[in-house]
């Protein structure tokens, strides 16, 4: 049997951070990567896990220490004198004398000798650096669809290194600095989070520096979606802290329960990785269990008498709903006995799509009024502009003309540029006019936002659309491509239909379908002429929107479009 210290693990950063919660006393007897005590910054909170098996003989710290990487949290007898040292542990082996059972930590330790610089770091000197994934905002399980480098390439600053595909989103994360790639830690078909180390890189500036069995937390990236968490998760796998918050930003449309429990002060539930793995397993929802632990905390505890009390609770009738929908599940039939049949995965995308669209639906009150506008003016407008559209290389579709149109009416009609409070007691009203525009790619439908479409010409609304349109198809649109939009327009274009009932796409309270523009007879100076009439739906959500707002605005939209000059008064 060896003791073995267990010290606060590189935190990325110099500041201290405030232990919140001690998970273990003496006597206790851990696992490989059992949480032992909590730590919490200004922006999140993560548990350290035992880097060793073994019995807690002695805690060196309590509730309410502010501790810094190194510092020594506990002493462990491990079952094998030859264990890995601890992650961050401090000490200097060689400089040691024999070995023997250790005794209690001064209250602070001295600061590495040699620390390892951050993964991705703007280091000075060169050598061999690890490259982590830097900050998706909170997003975990991200998947890796693209390796976009080999071992011996040389990359650029900034160059793409992987393509991550989140739950909205694909990115691509770039290298933090030019060098050689010595080795690809990561391949295709990945879950990674934050911290997960993605090669060796090779950069100039001085000798190749000496591997360190020391993990390293990860820089910002260029490419992260948000500000980075104080608290860096270390990149290896099997001993890293993990973010006890959970900060990325819902789908679009998602409309998430409040939960029962006292919030985390950065996010929606506030609970460690091994206390969320549990909850997987068994099917809870997290955000309905009240939480026990310091600052409203869950912990394992919680989750368990949660199930127990829904144990005991009468068993539903027949037919209960197990989703939280309030409408029964449909049953799944053996179609194999009717003929042959093949199972097709659905893509991650068309799964959150189909999620989000049944909340949508269920949530959302929805009213759809058809209307249709003469669009023959601008139709001729658009074709006198091919030869000067040609030139500049863009596209004019009649979707420019649409995407500008709603945001003047949009500014005209306020009532509709708002969202809903969770409270149900007031709406939100925006003071900017940013319009998503729905692409469908292979795989599945995505809402890539024009931002300050008001403020842009139908030329850069139109070269926009086209941009994102093809980044939404090669799946390289970001998050920001994608977030922040008041309101949506999907067009079906030359696709067909003379109208269809589009889902609001909560949080927005209204979405504009577009159908097939066709040429009909309209009565006008007491003669039928044939015009160019588009045809198009405004479903909203009444809860926010009246039916005569409704109307007016399908009015305005349509008086718009038949004579584009008053989109510039």
């Amino acid at each position: 049997m060896a003791a073995e210290k267990l010290n606060v693990p590189d935190l990325g950063t110099d500041d201290s951070v405030e232990v919140i919660e001690v998970l273990v006393k003496p006597g206790d007897t851990l696992k490989l990567n059992d949480s032992v005590v909590v730590l919490e910054s200004d922006k999140a909170a993560m548990e350290i896990p035992a880097t060793v098996a073994g019995v807690v003989k002695e805690v060196l710290i309590k509730v309410g220490a502010q501790v810094k990487t190194g510092t020594p949290l506990l002493v462990i007898e491990s079952a094998s004198s030859s264990a890995v040292a601890p992650v961050g542990a401090m000490a200097d082996k060689s400089a040691e004398p024999a070995p023997k059972a250790a005794q209690p930590a001064p209250a602070k330790a001295a600061e590495p000798a040699a620390s390892a610089a951050p993964a991705g770091a703007m280091a000075d000197k060169g050598g061999i650096e690890t490259i982590s994934i830097p900050d998706l905002g909170g997003v975990t399980d991200a998947e890796v669809i693209d390796v976009l480098v080999k071992v011996g390439d040389t990359v650029k600053k900034e160059q793409g290194l992987i393509t991550l595909e989140t739950d909205k989103a694909a990115m691509e994360v770039p290298s933090p600095k030019a060098g050689k790639v010595m080795a690809i830690k990561i391949k295709l078909g990945d879950k990674v989070s934050q911290g997960a180390v993605i090669l060796d890189l090779e950069v100039a500036g001085g000798a190749v520096a000496t591997p360190t069995a020391k993990v390293s937390p990860v820089a910002a990236s260029a490419a992260a979606p948000s500000a980075s968490a104080a608290v860096a998760a270390p990149a290896d796998k099997a001993a890293e802290p993990k973010l006890a918050t959970a900060s990325a930003a819902a789908p679009a449309g998602a409309m998430v329960d409040k939960p029962a429990a006292v919030a985390a002060p950065t996010g929606d539930v506030y609970a460690g990785p091994a206390v969320r793995q549990l909850a997987r397993q068994l099917g809870v929802d997290l955000s309905k269990v009240p939480g026990t632990g310091g600052k409203g905390r869950i912990v394992k505890e919680d989750v368990e008498a949660w199930v127990k009390a829904r144990l005991s609770q009468p068993a539903a009738a027949a037919g209960a709903v197990t989703s939280g929908s309030g409408i029964p599940a449909i049953d799944d039939i053996d179609f194999s006995k009717f003929g042959a049949i093949e199972e097709v995965e659905m893509t991650k995308l068309h799964r959150l799509t189909a999620i989000n669209m049944a909340k949508n639906w269920l949530n959302v009150p929805h009213v759809t009024q058809f209307d249709e506008a003469d669009i023959t003016d601008l139709e001729s407008f658009r074709s006198e502009q091919k030869a000067l559209a040609d030139k500049k290389g863009i596209k004019l579709t009649p979707l420019p003309f649409i995407v500008k149109a709603a945001a003047k009416a949009l500014a005209e009609h306020p009532q509709f540029n708002v969202s809903l409070h969770s409270s149900m007691t007031k709406l939100i009203r925006k003071k900017y006019v940013n319009i998503g525009v729905a692409v469908a790619t292979p795989a599945g439908l995505m809402v890539p936002v024009i931002k300050n479409a008001d403020q842009k010409t139908i030329w850069q609304i139109a070269k926009e659309i086209a941009d994102l349109g093809a980044k939404a198809k090669d799946r390289k649109l970001t998050r920001e491509d994608m977030e922040g939009a008041c309101f949506t327009i999907s067009s079906l274009g030359n696709i067909g239909g003379s109208g269809f009932t589009p889902i609001v796409n909560a949080p927005e309270v209204a979405i504009l379908g577009v159908s097939k523009a066709s040429i009909k007879p309209v009565w006008q100076d007491n003669a039928f002429v044939p015009r160019t009439m588009l045809p198009f739906s405004l479903s909203y959500d009444h809860r926010a929107v009246n039916g005569v707002d409704g109307g007016m605005f399908c009015t305005y939209l349509a008086a718009l479009l038949s004579d584009i000059r008053l989109m510039m008064l």
